[in-house]
């Protein structure tokens, strides 16, 4: 169905056909919709459970963030039977991020660019949607929140940014990322940096009375230098794990000739995600939680990248290219490779 859809939805500008799918995603707001959707969709294999920062998931797929900035497409995200779902990049101001056009598509290369530079409509207004949430929706789909710092925020003030967005979406979260490796937010690369990333985290850790999971996510462009530091922190504070990776800056190996700025996202990136995902699980000993996002098309690209280090996996630019049914074909190909492998579950498989 979605190779049929594709090529109408090309057509449109990458930011026009992401507004009319979110229009269309409404729908899946009604229950004989939601539940076609699961039914066509469902791939619920036992063996898929694991438990990761002591939280119990469906399956290791997950949402990256960007695609659902504001919980909009929750119920479809749902049916489609994502393990988890990352909302945000949200701001704690409102801000209309950068001037359209800002993502692009290179087909050839099955990649994306993208300068959107944290569009929001505010911590509060993500704070209202996650409050509608169903009650047992966390039983249904993990719930991550993604945050950054606002734009017009002096870097000097990035910890009061984080401090107010996390105060306000603190009861409606599994997991919270911490975005410092945003390629499009001029200076937020700076709070990679170890000096302010610890005074980031001690101002964090201060208000997480509850002690939820904070997770950062670093950049590709990092050099192995610069991730021990953040590594550092990382212990230091507490931290349950690491998103490997945003997007890259690098144009290395592009087939497409593309002049326009922004991250790179998508199977170019694949082999620098798990080049990091490899190193940080050898640094810490595969003691440390990894998330690892670059790239993944595939039911063993997400393996691969498990053998790497990782324990769960998360897709975006997928989804554009081979539309919903991209979820269920990796969840299908994980079971088979469990069951080749000759192990219960998924855990036993990471763990080796």
């Amino acid at each position: 169905m979605y190779k049929l859809l594709r090529p109408l939805l090309f057509k449109l500008d990458s930011e026009s056909a992401h507004h009319l799918l979110i229009k269309v995603s409404q729908l899946a707001k009604l229950a004989p919709i939601r539940q076609l959707l699961s039914t066509i969709y469902a791939h619920n294999d036992p063996a898929l459970k694991l438990k990761v920062f002591d939280l119990n998931f469906d399956n290791p797929i997950g949402l990256a963030a960007g695609f659902d900035k504001e919980c909009q497409m929750f119920e479809l995200l749902s049916a489609i039977g994502f393990g988890s779902v990352e909302f945000g990049t949200i701001t704690a101001q409102p801000q209309p991020g950068n001037p359209r056009p800002r993502i692009f598509r290179l087909p050839e290369d099955e990649a994306l660019i993208n300068r959107m530079g944290f569009p929001s409509q505010g911590a509060d207004l993500l704070a209202k949607r996650l409050s509608l949430l169903p009650r047992n929706a966390a039983d249904r789909i993990r719930i991550g929140i993604n945050i950054g710092k606002t734009k017009a925020v002096p870097i000097e003030r990035a910890q009061e940014d984080y401090v107010a967005s996390f105060s306000k979406l603190k009861e409606y979260g599994d997991y919270f990322v911490l975005n410092v490796s945003s390629p499009n937010t001029p200076e937020l690369r700076m709070l990679q940096e170890r000096t302010r990333l610890n005074d980031l985290l001690r101002a964090l850790q201060a208000v997480n009375i509850d002690q939820a999971p904070l997770l950062i996510k670093v950049a590709p462009d990092l050099s192995y230098a610069e991730i021990d530091d953040i590594l550092e922190c990382c212990q230091q504070h507490s931290i349950s794990g690491i998103i490997a990776t945003n997007t890259t800056f690098s144009r290395d190996g592009l087939k497409s000739s593309s002049s326009e700025r922004g991250g790179l996202s998508g199977r170019p990136l694949f082999a620098r995600s798990y080049d990091i995902v490899s190193y940080i699980a050898k640094r810490t000993e595969r003691k440390f939680p990894i998330v690892a996002v670059g790239g993944v098309f595939s039911a063993e690209d997400a393996y691969k990248m498990m053998q790497a280090g990782a324990s769960l996996v998360q897709v975006y630019t997928a989804l554009v290219y081979e539309g919903p049914a991209v979820v269920m074909r990796i969840k299908r190909g994980l079971s088979k490779i469990v069951a080749q492998e000759g192990v219960s579950s998924i855990s036993e498989l990471i763990s080796r």
